[in-house]
C-alpha cells in the first residue's frame, strides 16, 4: 500500500513538472519570434503626446508644376504668378482667404477684397440696382398766373411719360401733358361784346344771338425734362425737375345749337348742345420747372407715388390764324402752375 501510494505521488509530480517546463518553453519561443520580427530601434519608447503636438512638416509645392497647386483655392498672387511664368496657360484655381503653409519669413497670400460695391448691372438695371427705364402717369389741376390768370380759369390736367434712369438720382423724362382751362367771366363778357359789334345776321337776315356764349382753352405739350432726386429715404423722397419743349395753345368759343335726332323706330327728338363756331391756336416753345415728393410702398419697391408742382412759361407770339382774329389773347404768353399726383415706376 505504501509503495503504491508513493508511486502515484511521484507520477503526479512528474506531470506537473512536465507541464510547467512545456509552458516555459513555449513562452521563450514566442518571445524569440517577436524579437526576430521587430525592426531595429523599435525598442525605443513612444511618446504619444509628443507625437500629436509635433508640427507637420509639409513640403512647399513645386511652382514649376501647377498641378501641385490645384488642390487648394487659397493660392496667393506670388504663387500664381510664379506658376504662370513656369507653365504659361496653366490654370490655377481661384484665390480664397485661407493661408498656405510657408517657410518662416514668407508673407501670407493676399486675401480677396470685399470693399467694392455690389454690381447689379444688366440689360434692364444700372450698377446701383435702379431700373434703366421709368414710366409714369398722373392727374391734377392747373392754376393760371400772371396775365393768364385774368383770362383763364382753373381746370384739370393729365400727364403720361417715359424716360431713362442713369442711376438712382438722375433721370430724363419725355412727357406729354394735357392742361385744360376754363374761361373767366370777364373774358367771356369781352368776347361777347366783340361778336355783337360785328352785326352778323343769319340766313333769314335776323341778327345772330350770342347769348349763351361759352368758351374753353387747353394746352398740350411734349417736353424733355431732366429730374434729379436729391433725397431718398426708405419711404419718402424728394426731387427737382425741369425742362422744355413744344407747347400748343388752343381756344374754342361755343354757342348752344338746337338739333334733332330720330331713332330706329322713327321717333324724333330735339336736343341742344354747345357747338364750336370760333377756334384759335398758337404754337410756341416753353419751359417749366418745379419740385416733387415721392412715397414708395417699401424700401425695395420701384413703384412710387408722387406729387409735384411746377411753373410753366410758354412764349406765345402774336399770330392771326382765324377770320378777323377776334381773340388776340390766345397769342399772349401763357403762365400757369400745374399740380400733379400720380405713380411712377
Amino acid at each position: 500500500m505504501y509503495s503504491t501510494s508513493s508511486s502515484i505521488k511521484r507520477n503526479r509530480l512528474s506531470a506537473v513538472v512536465a507541464r510547467t517546463a512545456a509552458a516555459a518553453f513555449l513562452s521563450v519561443a514566442a518571445s524569440l519570434c517577436l524579437i526576430a520580427q521587430t525592426p531595429a530601434g523599435a525598442g525605443k519608447a513612444v511618446d504619444l503626446k509628443a507625437s500629436l503636438m509635433a508640427p507637420i512638416d509639409l513640403p512647399k509645392p513645386d511652382l514649376a508644376r501647377p498641378s501641385e497647386l490645384s488642390y487648394s483655392s487659397s493660392i496667393g498672387t506670388d504663387e500664381r504668378a510664379a506658376a504662370d511664368a513656369a507653365a504659361p496657360g496653366a490654370s490655377v484655381l481661384s484665390s480664397a482667404s485661407s493661408d498656405l503653409p510657408s517657410a518662416p519669413g514668407d508673407q501670407p497670400p493676399p486675401r480677396r477684397s470685399y470693399g467694392r460695391r455690389t454690381n447689379y448691372k444688366d440689360r434692364w438695371h444700372n450698377t446701383d440696382g435702379s431700373n434703366k427705364l421709368t414710366f409714369e402717369g398722373g392727374v391734377g389741376f392747373n392754376v393760371p398766373t400772371g396775365s393768364s390768370g385774368k383770362e383763364l380759369g382753373t381746370s384739370f390736367k393729365f400727364q403720361v411719360g417715359a424716360g431713362y434712369n442713369f442711376n438712382k438720382k438722375f433721370a430724363v423724362l419725355l412727357q406729354y401733358d394735357y392742361d385744360k382751362f376754363g374761361m373767366t367771366g370777364g373774358n367771356l363778357d369781352r368776347q361777347f361784346s366783340r361778336y355783337n359789334n360785328l352785326g352778323l345776321v343769319d340766313d333769314t337776315g335776323a341778327p345772330i344771338d350770342f347769348s349763351g356764349l361759352d368758351g374753353n382753352s387747353h394746352m398740350w405739350s411734349l417736353t424733355l425734362n431732366p429730374m434729379y432726386t436729391y433725397y431718398q429715404g426708405e419711404r419718402l423722397g424728394g426731387y427737382v425737375i425741369g425742362g422744355g419743349g413744344f407747347y400748343r395753345k388752343v381756344t374754342n368759343f361755343t354757342l348752344p345749337q338746337t338739333g334733332s335726332y330720330c331713332d330706329f323706330f322713327g321717333f324724333c327728338y330735339q336736343f341742344t348742345q354747345n357747338q364750336t363756331f370760333d377756334h384759335y391756336s398758337n404754337n410756341a416753345g416753353g419751359v417749366n420747372g418745379g419740385i416733387g415728393f415721392t412715397y414708395r410702398f417699401s424700401r425695395f419697391a420701384s413703384e412710387k407715388l408722387f406729387g409735384e408742382v411746377r411753373y410753366v412759361w410758354v412764349d406765345n407770339q402774336p399770330s392771326s390764324n382765324s377770320v378777323a382774329g377776334l381773340y388776340p389773347e390766345n397769342n399772349k404768353r401763357t403762365e400757369y402752375i400745374p399740380v400733379t399726383f400720380g405713380i411712377r415706376w
